[in-house]
């Protein structure tokens, strides 16, 4: 068993979250474990967690999706949670929509004090997620699999975001302003072109730089085996600018690509794109054992890659920054066998990290006896939502259990253990 986990979420409190009218539950374990129907609220948990970090979170929803809805309107929701960190030291992060403010509006909490900017979040917490949507990443578009990159990369370096967001911006301003002149014939001033083409190439060098150093981890622990029983995964960068880093000092590149882009105003313009850049990256994965490309993988093959990927990605965390990412894994055990299954299962109580499961099937988890602690979510006639915990792995009497129940959705509940 490894050592008790360095960051990790002791309580969760919702309040008009998705299906949950009012929940508080405690976490005493490095493994929970969550079962229970579909539409049953799992992986709304799941995602409640996730939004406590920088970003949209695992389902990457809006704002206004997020609170539970009354007559059709969204209500003010919110979610917060009580971390421990390395130290040993409490502290509260809390998110969700301001009362009587626009459903659209989001605002963070640490430790009661409004935050800044989710850089601010980034230096205190880190999740990774798998989810079911996530195993079409192989047959799905380049975007999905570089944005699955960059999460990983925020991840260890939190101002990654930061130089992503400042490229898509400058270069979705240069795209305007190329349109606007194609269109309706007016000259735009040159200079201001090459001032946006210029913070392209500083924010563009920069995601790619990172992007292309964390491939090339990544890469070499899968290749030391760290993933145990998994399939080690290879991934290549597909990267023009990525590439060009590897022959050329920064500055150089970036000058390349201020020249590219000049040069090529035209060509740009007529597509309505910027046709060259690090916005075109993609993300290749390889089953390495069988050198064979994921997409050609069967289904249970390319799950573990991904869950291969992202307990390395894990370790590498809790190596640079002293403490591991949340680990949030949706229906984690589809499409595994029992031997994939029971592998992971000893990965996650090997590594320092806290790790939430969740699944249809409680018995699914069993080999977990002992070491995680086993909630249950059930939603009720009337659509309201009541979650139960039990001494894993739900099967003993009647005095195993440490329940509450809330029947009611207008009713807030609090799950606790009987004393």
């Amino acid at each position: 068993m490894a050592p008790a986990p360095a960051l990790s979420l002791n309580r969760l409190m919702l309040r008009d979250f998705r299906s949950w009218a009012a929940l508080t539950v405690p976490f005493q374990s490095r493994i929970v474990v969550v079962s229970g129907p579909n539409g049953a609220g799992k992986t709304n948990l799941l995602e409640a967690i996730s939004l406590l970090g920088p970003g949209r979170g695992l389902r990457g929803a809006k704002t206004a999706e997020l609170g539970r809805q009354s007559a059709g309107t969204p209500l003010p929701w919110a979610a917060a949670g009580r971390f421990r960190d390395a130290l040993d030291q409490e502290f509260d992060i809390g998110t969700g929509t301001p009362e009587g403010g626009p459903p659209e509006r989001r605002v963070f909490r640490l430790d009661g004090a409004p935050v800044r900017s989710q850089a601010e979040l980034a230096e205190r917490l880190a999740a990774v997620w798998l989810t079911p949507q996530m195993d079409r990443l192989f047959q799905d578009g380049a975007g999905d699999r570089r944005r699955f990159l960059d999460r990983l990369v925020w991840a260890l370096e939190p101002h990654h975001a930061r130089e992503v967001t400042a490229y898509d911006n400058a270069m979705a301003q240069r795209n305007r302003l190329l349109s606007q002149e194609r269109r309706e014939g007016l000259r735009v001033d040159p200079a201001w072109l090459a001032g946006l083409e210029d913070a392209m190439a500083r924010h563009g060098v920069a995601a790619a730089a990172a992007r292309r150093g964390l491939v090339m981890r990544l890469n070499a622990s899968l290749a030391e085996g760290i993933t145990g029983a998994f399939p080690a995964a290879r991934l290549d960068l597909l990267c023009p600018v990525s590439a060009a880093l590897a022959e050329a000092p920064a500055l150089a590149v970036e000058d390349g690509l201020r020249a590219d882009w000049a040069a090529c105003r035209g060509r740009d313009a007529a597509a309505g794109a910027t046709l060259t850049g690090p916005h075109r990256a993609d993300l290749l994965f390889t089953h390495a054992p069988k050198d064979i490309p994921a997409a050609l993988c069967s289904t249970g093959e390319q799950k573990a890659l991904l869950v291969a990927v992202v307990l390395a990605h894990a370790a590498l965390i809790a190596a640079a920054r002293g403490f591991a990412p949340l680990l949030l894994l949706d229906e984690v055990a589809a499409h595994l066998d029992e031997t994939r299954r029971e592998a992971l299962f000893d990965a996650l109580a090997a590594l320092p990290a806290q790790a939430f499961l969740t699944g249809t099937d409680a018995a699914v988890f069993a080999p977990l006896r002992g070491v995680a602690e086993a909630f249950r979510a059930i939603p009720d006639a009337v659509g309201a939502h009541s979650f139960r915990m039990e001494i894993f792995p739900c099967l003993g009497p009647p005095e195993s259990l440490y329940c509450c129940q809330f029947p009611d959705a207008m009713t807030r509940g609090v799950c606790r253990r009987h004393e």
